[in-house]
């Protein structure tokens, strides 16, 4: 008798002890939702206004540029859209007496055409002399690039990462923009190029995402790879 009251006892137990721990499992999954929600949700409002900082920030510093020193260099004139900075690699850098160009064509690079004194110098845009500090590159993103050719004035940068978040982001941030200033670009299939000019950069690299902003345009711009077809009757 005492044995099968025992038993009784301890099934019972067992049982409260299985309802417990899947109380328990589903108090936990419960939790674990929103809170994977709301990191996701934070994650793309973050993503956003950090791009939307540096966004601001270049093309300020680029219309100050220009609006500083209209006549830009007298080299330039007619070409390269004047007054615009022009690519920090150019060749036309490396003629005296010019101090070189740039290994690449990273906006932190960018010279403002128009230096005070001689309007053929080219000062640094970014940097101490001028005061404006270019910020490290947002999370999960490469360093911005800029392009000035025959389709306009343009930077942009790009991500090689997979997370949902990045993309619920960019779209976003894309609607933001008017259509024609500012497109993303689906280079998840292979090499996008960015221009209508001969194969080479800029480019929009393989496997990857960009998001790019327009400061002017000219009627050869493409938007190849616009993700969501809205660039389609651009420029």
């Amino acid at each position: 008798m005492k044995r099968n009251l025992l038993n009784t006892t301890s099934g019972s137990a067992l049982v409260y002890i299985l309802i417990a721990i899947a109380l328990l499992a589903a108090l936990t999954a419960s939790f674990m939702k929103p809170a994977s929600q709301q990191t996701t949700s934070q994650n793309t409002f973050n993503t956003i206004t950090e791009l939307n900082s540096q966004i601001n920030f270049i093309r300020s510093a680029i219309q100050e540029c220009v609006l500083t020193y209209p006549s830009g260099d007298s080299g330039l004139i007619g070409t390269s859209n004047t007054p615009y900075p022009i690519n920090p690699s150019s060749s036309y850098f490396t003629a005296a007496p010019k101090s070189g160009a740039a290994a690449n064509d990273q906006v932190r690079n960018i010279l403002c055409p128009g230096n005070p004194g001689n309007s053929n110098d080219h000062a640094d845009m970014f940097g101490g002399t001028s005061g404006k500090f270019f910020p490290t590159s947002v999370n999960l993103f490469g360093e911005w690039e800029y392009f000035n050719g025959v389709d306009g004035v343009f930077f942009y940068t790009s991500t090689d990462k997979t997370d949902a978040f990045l993309q619920t982001a960019l779209a976003k941030l894309d609607n933001q923009y008017s259509e024609c200033e500012a497109d993303v670009v689906d280079a998840s299939g292979g090499d996008i190029e960015l221009a209508s000019t001969a194969i080479g950069d800029p480019i929009c690299p393989n496997g990857s995402t960009c998001m790019r902003i327009w400061m002017i345009t000219n009627v050869s711009a493409v938007y190849n790879g616009d993700t969501d077809g809205e660039e389609a009757a651009c420029p």
